[in-house]
């Protein structure tokens, strides 16, 4: 690896909330927060702490927010275990996940998701049978778009880990009726064998009435 090639293992230094809508609003990009930082955005507090900080957007909204970066970022995209310049990258190469770092402070700042999508509807890039409309998969939340939890759950569900768990445990009991209806279906439809199925086939899951969306 290149001594000007960074470690994607190096120290982060994630961007707060406020500073990533600072950051992104300018380009006119559709994004959004996505992982934990949407769900602690969702609840209201956070659930637990957090490494980095995770944004999606679409392919076809990638440059325009890559070139609203302030002129102290680079944008990096996987290379193996390391990562390459993302302007170096192939047309058809994975960009999963495009990781921004603030060469200044000499550390990444920021983890940008692609996922897919229709002009009114969000798509499931692992199986484009689950679909939402915009206004269904991204809320405004004070001024900040925000991914849906129940979206998010679907994301963390192919291989969930201890952490994910604290995150699902925390979000189910608050989300509506509706959304926990289609999380269930899409669990049991597209990742069954998740570890997460186990308690939907349940006939011992805990009634779904007192879960309700917080008020906003």
């Amino acid at each position: 690896m290149s001594p000007a090639t960074p470690s994607p293992t190096g120290p982060w230094a994630p961007l707060t909330v406020d500073a990533v809508a600072d950051v992104l609003a300018p380009s006119g990009a559709r994004w959004w927060l996505a992982g934990g930082a949407a769900l602690d955005r969702w609840l209201g507090a956070p659930i637990r702490e957090r490494e980095n900080i995770d944004v999606s957007t679409t392919a076809a909204d990638l440059e325009a927010l890559i070139a609203a970066l302030p002129p102290t970022y680079s944008a990096w995209a996987p290379d193996g275990d390391g990562v390459m310049p993302l302007a170096d990258a192939a047309e058809d190469a994975d960009l999963q996940p495009v990781l921004i770092r603030d060469d200044a402070a000499e550390a990444w700042v920021l983890r940008v998701n692609l996922e897919d999508g229709a002009p009114r509807a969000w798509v499931y890039r692992r199986d484009a049978r689950l679909q939402l409309p915009w206004d269904r998969a991204v809320l405004d939340i004070d001024g900040i778009p925000t991914g849906v939890p129940e979206v998010q759950l679907v994301w963390k569900a192919l291989r969930p880990r201890p952490e994910d768990d604290v995150d699902k445990d925390a979000v189910l009991p608050r989300l509506s009726e509706e959304a926990r209806h289609w999380w269930e279906r899409a669990i049991l439809t597209i990742h069954p064998h998740s570890s997460w199925s186990i308690p939907v086939r349940s006939p011992m899951f805990p009634a779904r009435a007192s879960w309700n969306r917080p008020q906003r």
